[in-house]
């Protein structure tokens, strides 16, 4: 479970000295708890695997948006802590599925909902999260859905 494998590599970036990704690492049990308690206020035990992964998959723009911007002004070392970061959190995602695997989804959720209009890409998207939390970009696949719906 992802809750184990994140427990597993705080251990193992204080066993190695590895103070940036143990940092990083613990930034994201941070984010896991506050969904946690999240979850308890809507009457849920935890967070579930796909609120961790969209969690994560925030985490991910949050940072590129923040290189980009230290880019821009010059600030390379800021840039590269902030890529740094996202690798680290990167390897803890499901292998990210490519344009194909997406488009393929996409219809299959619009096969599988009935969808026929712009209506209907709520349905679709819900399906789409639930089946495929954190291995592909939300924002990017909603573009694709309302083509396919137009």
């Amino acid at each position: 479970m992802l809750r184990d494998e994140i427990q597993t590599a705080v251990k193992e970036a204080m066993k190695n000295h590895e103070t940036e990704r143990l940092s990083t690492v613990r930034m994201i049990l941070a984010g896991i708890k506050e969904k946690d308690v999240d979850a308890r206020g809507k009457g849920k035990e935890c967070a579930s695997e796909a609120d961790i992964l969209s969690m994560m998959q925030t985490m991910i723009k949050q940072r590129q948006e923040s290189a980009k911007i230290y880019r821009e002004g010059n600030r390379a070392e800021l840039a590269e802590k902030e890529e740094a970061e996202i690798a680290v959190i990167q390897g803890f995602l499901p292998k990210q599925m490519d344009d194909a695997e997406v488009e393929a989804a996409v219809r299959a959720a619009i096969d599988e909902t009935g969808a026929a209009s712009m209506k209907d890409m709520g349905k679709v998207m819900g399906v789409l999260k639930q089946k495929y939390a954190g291995q592909m970009d939300f924002g990017a696949v909603s573009g694709k859905i309302k083509a396919m719906l137009s």
